[in-house]
């Protein structure tokens, strides 16, 4: 549907694009455009300004559905980004019919003011230069599942039914603005592949709805719309406009994110990202409609793309964005084939590298985006109820404590694998009752097992544990040098032994071709 007023706020833009509205110091403004927004960026600030438009997702045709929005979206951010969402301010028309910024005249328009922030720390501006560090990938995740855990439940959105009104968008996209730019085939086949997942998991989509997981979220949350703001990632922009866009699962909401960062290749950002999120929720219970999310995220992108490229008038930009809609499409296709679960443990004193090696290994293990790591460190801290850095004494290290961390970890596991996702266990296992233990979940799951033993001398472990810092691990040389004396060496059976004394590289490509091997042992069993 067309803009309808929207030439009834000319006089409000050209107020707002002159530099002495904001006052003294303001020599110049700039101002970037949204096919529903108009942002002026004026000094310290930017001031966004709704369009008066009318579409069939978003009214912001009226002066009092443009405050209530500005509202909104204030509310709605001031969740994650409080020191980026100042307040809302009229344009009011003053003494002798100018425009002025606030005060008491009549409002003719109303503003979101902001702090403004330097485009480059964008996200996606950052990877685009190579420079989006992976160590921004923890705080990242926790910023996401702040916001989810903190967030109103909104039972009334979201399910079987609104994972339908997506797919049914999607489709009608592909075939309206579609038609010429993408592939009809590859559409079709995404579309029965979407529908297929949507009917298998009917039922796991409407328990979660039941249960609470779905609950006002970010609603558009991709690279661009997250910032470094003080030095952490900060999401911002939320949608205030359609409850079907926001309201939705929570693992819908991360999976744009991890789906953008996936397909530009940024793969252990992603697997870095999901893992901490899953540290900060121990949600499990949606693994299996991952693949469902992330190739309807895909797909949406796939969509809007083409149109944006209908839309564009400048034939280079056209065809950049006809590009990206055939690899979102492309992406899609991928995301919805999930791949076979396998359990993976990695075993050995502390500081052999088991943590390195699991973070490694998890962007290249299993479906997108990569396996689920479970650290012992890390679910020793969550049953004291102590973030993953916190420091335990030797209450935390009692036999019975190692007794509940190992059943923690072997049930986590199970349930991983009974949604179809691939898990990767980190834990000295050095008991055999504890390989045991774990072993027996992949078999009684039917999902392939390899256990990889580390080794490395003890000069090198007691060096490497003194220098570690803001570490779960609360090993000590002294704690290494017990583990060694415990530990029988020749007692690893069945478990790859990996020689850890050499880089992070060098021991990556050992595990990896025990792992090879071990597949390989499999397979000519299975025949």
């Amino acid at each position: 549907m067309a803009p309808t007023d929207e030439r009834d706020q000319r006089e409000v833009i050209a107020f707002l694009e002159t530099p002495s509205t904001y006052g003294e110091g303001v020599e110049r403004v700039e101002r970037i455009e949204t096919h529903s927004a108009l942002v002026v960026l004026a000094g310290a600030l930017a001031y966004k300004l709704k369009r008066a438009v009318l579409y069939p997702y978003l009214d912001f045709s009226t002066l009092e559905r443009r405050r209530y929005f500005c509202e909104a979206e204030l509310r709605l951010n001031r969740r994650t980004a409080p020191t980026l969402y100042r307040d809302v301010v009229p344009v009011v028309r003053g003494p002798g019919g100018r425009l002025e910024l606030g005060g008491s005249g009549t409002p003719v328009d109303w503003l979101l003011r902001m702090r403004r922030f330097d485009q480059d720390a964008l996200l996606d501006r950052l990877a685009a230069r190579n420079a989006l560090d992976v160590a921004l990938m923890p705080p990242l995740g926790k910023a996401i599942a702040d916001l989810h855990t903190g967030a109103e439940r909104r039972p009334d959105h979201g399910g079987l039914a609104g994972m339908l009104w997506v797919i049914d968008g999607n489709t009608l996209g592909f075939a309206e603005q579609g038609a010429g730019i993408l592939d009809a085939g590859a559409c079709e086949r995404v579309t029965m592949r979407a529908r297929a997942a949507l009917e298998q998991h009917a039922d796991r989509l409407e328990a979660r709805r039941e249960e609470g997981f779905v609950r006002v979220c970010h609603g558009d949350l991709h690279l661009r719309n997250i910032v470094i703001v003080d030095g952490r990632p900060t999401l911002f922009d939320a949608i205030e406009f359609n409850d079907r866009l926001s309201c939705i699962d929570v693992l819908y909401d991360l999976a744009f994110v991890l789906m953008d960062l996936w397909r530009i290749g940024l793969r252990s950002h992603a697997s870095v990202l999901f893992n901490a999120y899953l540290d900060g929720t121990h949600d499990v219970s949606g693994l299996e409609l991952l693949p469902l999310f992330l190739g309807c995220r895909s797909a949406v992108r796939a969509k809007t793309n083409a149109t944006a490229a209908r839309l564009q008038s400048e034939p280079a930009k056209a065809r950049t964005l006809e590009t990206a809609a055939r690899e979102y499409l492309a992406a899609a296709e991928v995301f919805l084939q999930p791949g076979r679960a396998g359990l993976l443990a990695v075993g050995g004193l502390s500081g052999t590298g088991k943590s390195t090696l699991a973070r490694r290994l998890a962007a290249a293990t299993g479906a997108p985006p990569g396996a689920v790591v479970l650290r012992s460190d890390v679910i020793r801290k969550s049953l004291f109820g102590l973030p993953a850095t916190s420091r335990l004494g030797p209450e935390g290290y009692t036999k019975s404590v190692n007794d509940r961390v190992y059943q923690a970890l072997a049930e986590r596991a199970a349930e991983v694998l009974r949604a179809g996702h691939t898990a990767i266990v980190d834990a000295v296992f050095g008991r055999a009752c504890e390989r045991g233990r774990i072993a027996d979940v992949a078999s009684a799951a039917g999902a392939p097992f390899t256990g990889l033993w580390m080794d490395a001398p003890l000069n090198v472990l007691t060096d490497r544990v003194q220098r570690r810092e803001a570490d779960a691990s609360d090993a000590t040389a002294e704690v290494v040098g017990r583990q060694q004396a415990r530990h029988d060496a020749e007692s690893i059976e069945g478990w790859a032994r990996i020689d850890a004394s050499g880089s992070v590289d060098e021991v990556q490509r050992r595990a990896e071709a025990a792992i090879l091997h071990a597949y390989e042992d499999v397979r000519e069993r299975q025949v």
